[in-house]
């Protein structure tokens, strides 16, 4: 046999045997790997966080996970079994690493059978698909050992992002054995109220659902003395002219160990006008809430009068239907650079929106420690509240701005030993100062828990669909879970998103407005200086005798300048538009190059220098 031809048998022989060890390993790694993941995501988004493992080690109970997915009914909509895909490979997951506390079966209920009567009897929503009868189940029904059900009644694609947090809540509530005693005081319509003109109930804030999903919430009237002992945490949203017997109880929980999250505002936009009263007056109404003798005893400087603006985080709003959206000094879209990072109520939050907020400091002396969870950029000024309230264009803010360098706390933790704010009161119970270390959590900002700050609300096949754009609810959540003791719920709450801020582009768009903005002062400059020298010349005019006014060629000539002037300035807008789109479409033409086409040619570059060194290598061998 030729050498060509052994040289090809055992080429042939070699080919065939790593084949063969190829088959053989995908199926012993398929064996020995099973449910072995290797999570290369920048933000692990295919991990369990600590604190859901943590809520896995805590189980005292078994419980079982009831996940109910129309697989055949779905088998159309590609979307939504990709993210089916997901749900259930999270819900193995976890099951695998409970160490059996967590039993999962997966159902595909068919239409009239027993399951799907079952996953209705649980609650789950049945949505209807199309025109042919069919109906989709993509929920979650948990159950224990004591007949205890929580359900997930519609797993929503769009909610992804919190899909470890909700099932680990889910988890979590079935081996409690009582949610904790929250109690919750406030001047603003949170629960919901009835609008009497229209006969009708108004539905509460979504936070206010939160809130009562994870604890036991117990209203407190703003004219409460006393607050019961059984309550772990006080939230108290935007305390109004509070009287010295409510601060007093609100004082002494806080001294004997309870957690206290207040909410309080220089402008609370939320706060309806008393009813009857007449548009004007309600405009010129004080909206400012504070706690003015517990923050002075506490050693806590707010002024309830000042307003925090900030160009850097100013957000765009539009305040007519007819004109362009502007940016807003006082509302403000607050970033991972402004949210503390060491502290788990803020850690990794996402976006945190707040509007018309105060703001907080540490008066000279004091002995608690105050620590931001919150806090605007370096290029952020005050103003009094009043000029805010009254404001009839959001761009008169910058007329006068002029940044003070300082970072100002809109959100705070303050901890250590507090005094009472009533030294001169006694009795049994009173206490002088704190037993233990205090913990507190300010906001300057009441406006921050509306819906429309944070969250979109839709009616998806007649149930509520909540999608929300800001972290501002987790923020709350995250403050009240950290003050009763509860940090696991916490940890899942607070991992990363799998969306990113595209903050180059962001830098282009605010440098691009700060030139229009340039331009238009320019604009409204020169309109206003002819406006002037038209009436100066008008005191001249000529009359064609019937009323109408008849310009002379000097006024003429002067209009006709200044329309040519504003011609030459708008063609200068647009050319920084242009430019502005130009810059964003080359930033996006380079970023799709890398992302499409960088890996194939690194991985080409990397195959051919491998061929060249073999070919080479070949070579010298037969040298």
């Amino acid at each position: 046999m030729s050498n060509t031809s052994t040289r090809r048998t055992v080429t042939g022989t070699t080919l065939l045997i790593l084949a063969v060890l190829f088959v053989a390993l995908v199926v012993l790694s398929g064996t020995l790997l099973r449910g072995a993941r290797l999570d290369l995501t920048s933000k692990g988004l295919y991990t369990l966080t600590d604190g859901t493992e943590a809520i896995l080690r805590k189980l005292k109970e078994p419980v079982k996970l009831h996940f109910y997915y129309s697989d055949t009914a779905a088998r159309d909509i590609p979307q939504l079994r990709t993210y089916a895909t997901r749900v259930q490979e999270l819900l193995e997951e976890i099951a695998a690493k409970s160490g059996g506390k967590v039993e999962l079966t997966v159902i595909d209920p068919q239409p009239f059978s027993e399951e799907e009567d079952r996953a209705t009897g649980f609650g789950l929503q049945a949505v209807p698909l199309g025109n042919g009868g069919d109906t989709l189940f993509f929920g979650l029904a948990g159950t224990n050992s004591t007949d205890g059900e929580a359900t997930i009644p519609f797993f929503q694609p769009d909610k992804e992002a919190f899909l470890e947090y909700d099932i680990a809540k889910l988890i979590s509530s079935l081996d409690e054995a009582e949610r904790p005693v929250v109690g919750l005081m406030s001047g603003l319509p949170i629960g919901g109220s009835f609008d009497p003109q229209a006969g009708r109930p108004i539905p509460g804030w979504v936070i206010d659902g939160e809130l009562r999903n994870l604890f036991q919430v117990k209203r407190v009237e703003t004219t409460a003395t006393t607050i019961p002992p059984e309550m772990q945490a006080l939230v108290v949203v935007h305390p109004k002219n509070l009287s010295d017997d409510t601060l007093y109880a609100i004082d002494q929980f806080v001294l004997r160990g309870g957690r206290l999250l207040a909410f309080v505002d220089p402008n609370a936009e939320a706060e309806q006008p008393a009813q009857g009263m007449d548009p004007t007056q309600a405009m010129f109404e004080d909206k400012a809430s504070d706690l003015p003798k517990l923050f002075a005893a506490w050693g806590v400087l707010y002024d309830p009068a000042k307003v925090v603006l900030d160009a850097q985080r100013a957000l765009e709003l539009q305040a007519r239907a007819d004109a362009p959206p502007v940016r807003h000094l006082a509302v403000l879209g607050l970033g991972k650079d402004d949210l503390n990072p060491d502290d788990v109520v803020s850690a990794q939050l996402a976006t945190v929106n707040v509007s018309t907020a105060g703001y907080f400091d540490l008066a000279d002396g004091a002995t608690a420690t105050l620590e931001p969870l919150a806090q605007s950029s370096g290029n952020a000024s005050t103003v009094a509240s009043e000029r805010v309230r009254m404001l009839p264009d959001p761009e008169s803010l910058f007329s006068d701005f002029t940044p003070t360098g300082e970072r100002y706390a809109l959100a705070a933790r303050l901890s250590g030993k507090l005094k009472t704010a009533f030294p001169d009161r006694s009795g049994d119970g009173h206490l002088a100062e704190s037993t233990d270390t205090a913990n507190v959590i300010l906001v300057a900002d009441t406006d921050m828990l509306s819906d429309r700050l944070w969250v979109q609300v839709q009616q998806f096949f007649g149930q509520r669909v909540l999608n929300a754009f800001a972290s501002n609810g987790d923020f709350a959540i995250n403050a009240v879970d950290n003050l009763i003791g509860s940090t696991d719920l916490i940890a899942v709450r607070t991992r990363g998103v799998s969306t990113y801020a595209f903050d180059t582009v962001d830098d282009l768009k605010k440098a691009a407005d700060a030139r229009f903005r340039d331009k238009e002062r320019e604009l409204q400059a020169q309109l206003s200086e002819t406006e002037r020298k038209l009436t100066d010349l008008q005191q001249n005019r000529g009359d064609t005798g019937n009323g109408a006014l008849l310009l002379n060629p000097e006024q003429q000539a002067e209009l006709q300048r200044f329309q040519d002037e504003k011609l030459r300035i708008r063609k200068e807008l647009r050319q920084v538009r242009r430019q502005l789109d130009e810059d964003i479409q080359t930033l996006g033409a380079k970023l799709k190059f890398i992302n499409i086409a960088g890996m194939p040619i690194v991985l080409t570059v990397v195959a051919l220098a491998w061929v060249f060194a073999r070919a080479r290598r070949r070579k010298e061998a037969v040298r």
